[in-house]
């Protein structure tokens, strides 16, 4: 057994200590990136310190610091109540408001299981309130997350930057944005038709088989709001949808409570603002630009700096800086070569796209999307130079292979929708998340493969 494979078979090992327990994959990958440089591939200690990504870290911090200041002052709630007020009787305003606000969020450097934590409640909530499907809700507060993942300031962007800077097309940047954006966006109005037509169509039927009788359990559709569920294709599937005559009709429906504008909210909008100029357009480093910005913001108000560190997501952090670190060894040894070399190999860059966008979409619906990526990077860094394929289009096609098998339930993102459901839904959303994430591992891959890469948009 090669050094190469035995190394390769230790971050495996990490994957899959991290996805089935509560210990940090990251963690693991760090020590273990120690072990295997220095034991097997005779590197020194200081040789390893030197492949932690300083400049990443710095990203991760800044923008996470910067979220956690947006979520605790309150200017999250703000965006929220104005959602909720632009949207007034509007039905079909809601599940845009929300997929936009999720996407707002993410765009501007939230984690997308921070965005779904943050808006799922509220979306699910409004859901129920205008007799929407909760589970098309949540699909689109998925996409939603998805489809700002990849802005040049969020983790997952700047890992497909960073694919992209590898493959010599950095100023690539704005079209993954926008091309992930738009599939994700098309996607949820798909998901949102599908399952609201699905529970029409299962409406209608209890309706005309047990009359009355539908508002039971049993009948599912016809359910109130909140009612208990047991699975996505039997018994109880109230939580699916609220229909018109069991919702609340929009006459009696609570005004939204007032969320004040405060000078301080107004200037956090106007920092995140800021934080999209100054680094999409000045090219200003993301990391940095955060870190003053949520240093300004932190000196107007002190007191928001405790609780924002304390609540920054760093085992997020752990997991991302640690697996790219071990990677980073990898390649140091001369691992990664060999694995390039192999798909190199198969004489064929294209499908070499198409195995990998299956891989990363596998291994992404168990484990981290960000850790995913960051394994998956430095291979598909020279497929994408290819002159026969673009750059952009690769990398897009493994962005959105990677990230739209986040509603998985075995994902943060998935079990985060689960959690912002009523306890008695929990069963229905495993089995319903579990289905969509199954139909997009099978038809996404090849979908972006044939668009972006074949067809060569980019």
């Amino acid at each position: 057994m090669s050094l190469s494979l035995i190394a390769f078979l230790v971050l495996v090992a990490a994957f899959a200590v991290g996805s089935f327990t509560k210990i940090n994959a990251g963690l693991l990958a760090t020590v273990a990136a120690f072990g295997v440089g220095t034991l097997l591939a005779g590197m020194s200690i200081k040789d390893v310190i030197g492949q932690f990504p300083a400049g990443l870290f710095f990203i991760l911090v800044g923008a996470t610091l910067l979220f956690a200041i947006v979520r605790i002052n309150g200017t999250i709630d703000l965006l929220a109540y104005w959602a909720e007020r632009l949207a007034g009787d509007r039905k079909i305003l809601v599940p845009i408001l929300m997929f936009l606000l999720t996407a707002a969020l993410a765009s501007a450097g939230a984690f997308t299981p921070a965005a779904i934590a943050i808006v799922a409640p509220v979306g699910l909530a409004l859901g129920m309130r205008f007799g929407i499907s909760t589970l098309a809700m949540g699909l689109v507060i998925v996409q939603g997350a998805n489809a700002g993942a990849f802005s040049p300031v969020n983790p997952f962007g700047v890992l497909g930057n960073k694919m992209l800077e590898g493959a010599g097309a950095a100023d690539g940047s704005f079209k993954l944005y926008a091309y992930c954006f738009v599939f994700n966006a098309i996607l949820a109005v798909i998901a949102y038709v599908l399952v609201q037509a699905i529970m029409k169509r299962r409406a209608a039927k209890a309706g005309a088989a047990g009359g009355d009788s539908a508002v039971k359990n049993d009948g599912g559709a016809d359910a109130p709001a909140g009612s208990g569920v047991s699975g996505f294709g039997g018994a109880g599937t109230a939580v699916l949808t609220a229909p018109a005559q069991t919702a609340v009709a929009a006459g009696t429906r609570t005004r939204p409570e007032k969320v004040a504008a405060t000078p301080m909210r107004i200037l956090t909008l106007v920092g995140i603002a800021s934080l999209l100029v100054l680094t999409t357009v000045l090219g200003l480093d993301v990391g940095v630009a955060s870190l003053v910005i949520a240093a300004v913001l932190i000196i107007l108000d002190s007191s928001v700096q405790k609780p924002a560190v304390e609540s920054m997501p760093w085992s997020a952090i752990i997991l991302v800086t640690g697996i790219v670190t071990y990677v980073g060894m990898l390649e140091e040894m001369g691992a990664l070569k060999e694995l390039q070399e192999g798909i190199a190999g198969l004489g064929n860059s294209s499908l070499a796209a198409l195995i990998a966008s299956y891989v990363v979409a596998i291994v992404s619906a168990f484990a981290s999307t960000t850790g995913t990526l960051g394994v998956i990077s430095p291979v598909i860094e020279p497929i994408a130079m290819d002159p026969l394929l673009t750059p952009v289009g690769v990398v897009t096609a493994i962005a959105i292979s990677s990230s739209v098998v986040d509603v998985s339930p075995m994902s943060t993102s998935g079990a985060l929708l689960m959690a912002s459901a009523q306890p008695k839904d929990e069963r229905m959303f495993f089995r319903a998340l579990l289905l969509w994430a199954i139909a997009m591992i099978g038809v996404v891959p090849l979908l972006v493969w044939f668009l972006f890469v074949q067809l060569g948009l980019g």
